[in-house]
């Protein structure tokens, strides 16, 4: 009955908003691409978009060029690098200095932060407070935050590859919720019963679909961004635990860590239909791009490794081990791309890992339940959200 009457006022919300969106403001910084001004209309239950312009890759063979080692742009290049771990169990955010590999800021946030995602136009980190309903504003220039903004049960977050667009994933009720980049405003709610535990995702090379996971329900639904409708559903196995989600350089192949299974689904970006599998380890869980776009770096949670992925032979072709174990789950790469930085889910730390070595460089002690760590700032003209997909 709660649900109910969320869904019903989340759909007098819709009402009342509009689906217009064109009175928030826009990024316009160098270096960022604007979003594409909206023109969307409600149509039967979903949008109708009659303008959806997405920024042109650099590179028609690696949609990750504009994310290789130092490539700054103006935008974030005089911000505070900083290693944002939202602690999930402790309801807070340690910040890492990770030069001297100490934590510099912790403060409060609201209940069970999952992730820190960067936003759209990179001026801002979003922390999702799942059950607190909100997201918190940090400003990366100085690592503070600021005043919580009402959004329910934002999972995680990612952005429209055109700007315009938030894209919660409220895995507790069955739906992805577009909304305003900027204000966080309800626009557009889509109801996706059949991928139960929608979490993660990533978008096609155009950027105008989104392969998302369904955790609960052993599937991946494929979406159309642009009239935001699911167009089909694609099932791995029965019992698989889809989670992170990353397109090949080249476009073609999407990769996806399924955590029961113990390894990575190749899945067609022709066909999108399952293509093979690749045994990496227990619980495998977060999957990384390395800044040379040669390697995929696979957290496997439960088996304290790290498997790394040829992308262009697409099989595993190393695997390091944490000493003294440990479980690491999500992060990202450093912006010169020689350390990548896990959380221990289960193990209330940060690992600080030598890419070219697989050595462990520092183990740091945390809050409780440390989970969607942001690497910031990192390579990248914009943002597409988690922890840091950036084009």
């Amino acid at each position: 009955m709660k649900r109910m009457v969320v869904l019903i006022l989340a759909s007098l919300a819709l009402v009342v908003a509009g689906c217009d969106g064109s009175g928030s403001h826009q990024a316009s910084t160098t270096g960022s691409p604007k979003p594409a001004k909206p023109h969307a209309k409600r149509h039967r239950g979903h949008v109708r978009h009659r303008a959806y312009k997405v920024p042109p890759v650099l590179s028609k063979s690696n949609v990750y060029a504009a994310d290789a080692a130092n490539r700054l742009s103006p935008v974030v290049r005089h911000f505070r690098p900083l290693i944002y771990v939202p602690n999930s169990l402790s309801n807070t955010v340690d910040e890492i200095d990770p030069h001297t590999y100490k934590i510099v800021r912790h403060f409060k946030v609201g209940t069970l932060p999952q992730h820190v995602v960067p936003s759209y136009d990179l001026k801002t980190l979003w922390v999702n407070n799942d059950k607190g309903n909100s997201l918190t504003p940090i400003n990366p220039r100085n690592g503070k935050p600021g005043r919580p903004v009402h959004v329910l049960d934002p999972y995680n977050l990612y952005f429209t590859p055109d700007g315009h667009y938030a894209i919660v994933m409220a895995e507790a009720y069955d739906r992805i919720d577009f909304v305003d980049a900027h204000s966080m405003k309800l626009r557009h709610t889509l109801p996706v019963p059949s991928c139960p535990g929608v979490n993660h995702a990533d978008f096609s090379r155009n950027g105008r679909l989104m392969l998302a996971s369904c955790e609960f329900g052993g599937r991946m639904i494929l979406v159309d961004v642009p009239r935001q409708k699911v167009l089909k559903t694609i099932t791995l196995k029965p019992g698989a635990a889809p989670q992170d989600v990353k397109l090949s350089p080249d476009g073609r192949v999407y990769y996806v860590a399924d955590m029961i299974s113990s390894g990575v689904w190749k899945i067609s970006a022709r066909t999108y239909k399952p293509i093979g599998f690749i045994p990496t380890g227990l619980g495998a869980h977060g999957l990384y791009v390395s800044r040379n776009s040669r390697d995929l770096y696979v957290s496997n949670r439960r088996d304290s490794s790290i498997s790394l992925i040829s992308l262009k032979t697409r099989k595993q072709v190393r695997k390091w081990r944490i000493p003294g174990g440990g479980t690491p789950d999500m992060g990202g790469v450093s912006t010169n791309g020689k350390v990548l930085w896990l959380t221990g889910r289960y193990s209330s730390e940060v690992y600080a890992i030598n890419t070219r070595n697989g050595k462990l460089i520092k183990r740091i002690k945390v809050g409780l339940g440390p989970h969607g760590l942001c690497v910031y700032p990192q390579p990248g003209r914009y943002s597409l959200g988690h922890t840091g997909v950036f084009r």
